[in-house]
């Protein structure tokens, strides 16, 4: 088994992918350097091979498609991923690789918002983006992640092997988040300082799309996550509506002692029940979500198993 794994997924990156696989060269000597690349078509595979790396392919577009591939074909003791796109520089790998090998951490996450991400990131809706996302993730997680959204992190083996991989673009980052703080999983940030692309360099990152990508994950992430905090708000909207449509028929009722709207009674009565329903999924869902955490506890255990014997 290496013992790390430098991974870099790109996708048209042939203006910085040779100085980062340079630069990571230099900051980690030992480590194996694998760029993925996305469907490229300006050469990127080329230069990054010209560089030294180890060069491999992911035909299905999406970022989260790269990660997917490279977890499951590669085995280290720690990997770290960062993007192809020069924007961050190679002085804080080593110490995110000793918090994996040495101190047992299982994800270390560069963090970018603490340092120069506000100084040096030109796109104002991103800034805004990644705040809003930060917000909802640590309301809804009861957390404290300072940078949900990062490209680069540290990881360990037993983090890599036990991560389901759902998510196919940008939105990556806030699943593998997500998964870290439900399975209880050991979680390190740092600051890391973080530049602009250079000129001629563009971004892939959609502001709009792949913003509302993020929040759909959020609730979908949420949903499967915390089954019953997520129907128990359902329920909770649709008792509101339901009192919405009850309350003028009971006032009414007290007043004269007829109900004369029956269809909306019986509207009313409907939606109380299917808020009520709404709970009782909850219910059923956080017990099977906490048996699959227990199995989960089991798993890690074979990992470790598996890790010491390779």
């Amino acid at each position: 088994m290496t013992q790390i794994a430098v991974l870099i997924p790109c996708y048209n990156e042939s203006l910085t992918v040779a100085k980062v696989v340079q630069d990571y060269r230099e900051a980690l000597p030992e480590a194996e350097i694998y760029v993925y690349d996305n469907n490229s078509t300006d050469h990127t595979d080329e230069i990054a091979r010209q560089a030294g790396a180890i060069v491999r392919y992911e035909h299905k577009q999406g970022k989260g498609n790269v990660i997917r591939s490279m977890f499951q074909d590669i085995d280290a003791q720690c990997y770290l991923i960062i993007d192809g796109d020069d924007t961050y520089p190679a002085e804080n790998a080593r110490e995110m690789v000793d918090y994996v090998l040495k101190d047992g951490v299982d994800m270390v996450i560069g963090d970018r918002l603490s340092s120069t991400y506000f100084e040096e990131n030109k796109r104002p809706f991103h800034n805004f983006g990644n705040r809003i996302v930060r917000g909802l993730i640590n309301r809804l997680f009861k957390s404290n992640v300072r940078d949900i959204m990062t490209g680069y992190r540290a990881f360990s083996y037993r983090f890599v092997k036990s991560f389901p991989v759902l998510s196919k673009g940008f939105e990556i980052e806030t699943e593998m988040t997500i998964h870290a703080l439900d399975k209880n999983l050991n979680l390190k940030e740092i600051p890391v300082r973080y530049r602009d692309r250079p000129e001629g360099s563009v971004s892939k990152l959609n502001t709009v799309s792949d913003g509302m990508r993020v929040l759909g994950t959020i609730a979908s992430l949420f949903k499967d996550y915390r089954p019953f905090a997520f129907f128990t708000c359902v329920m909770g909207v649709l008792e509101v509506i339901a009192l919405c449509f009850f309350l003028p028929v009971f006032a009414e009722y007290l007043q004269t002692g007829l109900v004369e709207r029956f269809p909306t009674l019986f509207v009313a009565c409907i939606i109380g029940l299917l808020g009520m329903l709404m709970w009782v999924c909850g219910v059923i869902l956080s017990v099977i979500t906490k048996k699959h955490r227990q199995l989960f506890e089991l798993y890690l255990v074979m990992l470790k198993r598996e890790g010491s014997k390779k």
